[in-house]
């Protein structure tokens, strides 16, 4: 079964199970909507740029930088996950992420999106393994906190760097890694290639967090099983199951978990939107309209509900239809 808890660093994560930072979705709403529902260890923001970090220390307003990195209190234990391409940049971005108080800080390694790439950023520094150590070491120096990396399998399956990726990081300092283990080429299409999160795991002797087509319990479990990993990262799937973590828990200690019932979507739903109303979060009908898509997964005529909010255009108005829609719904259900 997936650990009860492991250790970055000095850091204790329990239970061992990480929300993955994905661009547009792990915002602090969404981190402290997943913290509500338990059972997750540790979360980490949407990957943010160290260029960006480092102009917003003296920006006169609050830039995007900013607003990625923000979180509260209650989100403990958090890591910053940031990218770049510029070793002493990425060290003044990590020493400020230090000094908001993040519990970590990681790098990614592991974007496939085009503009990323074209910057040498996220995966595409993969096929540069010199600057990689460059990096990594000017971090590590620059920081006291843990260090992590998220990374990929390689930029093809012709040029497989996992394992040479996860010995650098031991050798520079790095307390975990997280290993995708699609290529680049891929994307997010195919299989995601377990083994060779196992072969990492053989590798390394500091912590392995397994990620990559975990979609149930079920899976998180045999990850473990089958790689020996040390902790499991869900991305994808939290954002239409945000109980997931929680049931991984329950499944671990009792070999059983609930599937939430139609009402528990719709307690869920409004709770997010009213969250974001609360936040006061930029723009926030469209941040509605994209969890639409994510929350009304599995609804009996949950399109029919998504196809209501998108043609709203006003806050008040989609929180209407969730409550008319549910209460329609379940009367029905009843």
């Amino acid at each position: 079964m997936v650990p009860g808890n492991f250790n970055i660093g000095g850091i204790a994560i329990s239970p061992a199970t990480v929300l993955a930072p994905m661009a547009g979705v792990t915002d602090t709403v969404f981190r402290r909507l997943i913290r509500s529902q338990g059972g997750c260890g540790l979360i980490m923001t949407e990957f943010t740029s160290s260029h960006g970090v480092v102009a917003s220390i003296h920006a006169t307003k609050p830039t995007r930088a900013f607003r990625y990195l923000y979180f509260d209190p209650g989100e403990h234990p958090i890591s910053a996950q940031l990218f770049g391409a510029d070793p002493a940049v990425m060290s003044d971005a990590a020493r400020h992420c230090q000094d908001l108080g993040f519990d970590i800080v990681d790098i990614n390694f592991g974007c496939p999106v085009k503009k990323v790439v074209t910057c040498n950023g996220g995966s595409g520094l993969l096929r540069d393994l010199p600057l990689v150590e460059r990096i990594l070491r000017s971090v590590r120096a620059a920081i006291t906190i843990p260090l992590t990396m998220k990374f990929r399998a390689g930029w093809n399956d012709h040029d497989l760097v996992a394992v040479k990726m996860a010995r650098l990081a031991e050798d520079c300092g790095l307390q975990a890694i997280a290993l995708h283990p699609r290529t680049r080429e891929q994307g997010y299409s195919g299989h995601a290639d377990w083994t060779r999160i196992a072969e990492i795991k053989a590798a390394v002797k500091i912590p392995v967090i397994g990620n990559g087509d975990i979609l149930r319990p079920e899976d998180a479990e045999r990850m473990v099983r089958e790689t020996n990993c040390d902790a499991v990262m869900i991305g994808r799937a939290a954002s239409s199951n945000p109980w997931i973590f929680r049931q991984i828990a329950d499944y671990a200690r009792t070999g059983r978990y609930e599937i939430p019932p139609e009402h528990a979507r719709y307690e869920l739903m409004k709770r997010y939107y009213n969250m974001l109303v609360d936040h006061q979060a930029t723009d926030v009908v469209g941040k509605m309209k994209q969890f639409a898509t994510y929350f009304t997964h599995g609804v009996r005529n949950g399109s029919k509900l998504r196809v209501e909010i998108y043609h709203a255009h006003e806050a008040r108005e989609i929180l209407d239809k969730v409550d008319a829609f549910f209460e329609t719904e379940l009367a029905i259900a009843g």
